[in-house]
C-alpha cells in the first residue's frame, strides 16, 4: 500500500520504551514528521500482529528488543493541506514497552535515538499527542 496520498488509512503502531524514569524518542529521518522528535514505530505489514509490527519497527529503528505491554493510546495522525485530499492518514496504536536486550543506535527511519525524562519533553518540540502519550507512559510506569 503506498503510504503517500493513500485511498485508505494505514495501521501504525508506537513504542514508548521506558527504563529507569526515562522514555526513549528517536528523531524521525523519513517523512511525515522528517527530523522531528517522536517515539519509535512504523507501519504493521500484511500478516503480522500489531506487537509483532512493533517490535520489529522498534528494532529496525533503535536496535532494541522490547516487551510490548499494555496499550496506551489509539488516535488518528492525517497531514496535509486544507482542502485536499491526505498527504498521509495513520491510525496510530501506542504501546507501553520495556527494553530487554540490544544496545541503542538509531537506524532505519530514525537519524537519532536518545533517553529522555519528563523534565526534558518540552523542549524535544514533540507534538501534542505525541508528548501526552510518553507522559502517559512515563506516570503508567511509576505505578507498576
Amino acid at each position: 500500500m503506498q503510504r503517500e496520498y493513500p485511498d485508505r488509512p494505514i495501521v501504525g503502531v508506537g513504542a514508548v520504551i521506558v527504563h529507569q524514569g526515562a522514555a526513549l524518542v528517536v528523531r524521525r529521518a523519513t517523512e511525515p514528521l522528517r527530523g522531528q522528535w517522536s517515539i519509535p514505530g512504523g507501519m504493521v505489514e500484511l500478516g503480522e500482529t500489531l506487537r509483532e509490527a512493533l517490535a520489529r519497527e522498534v528494532l529496525e529503528e533503535t536496535g532494541l528488543a522490547v516487551a510490548v505491554g499494555p496499550v496506551l493510546d489509539v488516535f488518528d495522525s492525517i497531514h496535509g493541506e486544507a482542502g485536499q485530499p491526505p498527504r498521509y492518514h495513520y491510525v496510530l496504536i501506542d504501546y507501553l514497552c520495556r527494553p530487554t536486550g540490544g544496545s541503542l543506535c538509531a537506524s532505519s527511519d530514525a537519524s537519532d535515538a536518545r533517553w529522555a525524562t519528563e523534565a526534558e519533553l518540552d523542549a524535544l518540540g514533540l507534538r501534542p499527542l505525541t508528548e501526552q502519550v510518553i507522559r502517559k507512559g512515563l506516570a503508567a510506569d511509576t505505578v507498576r
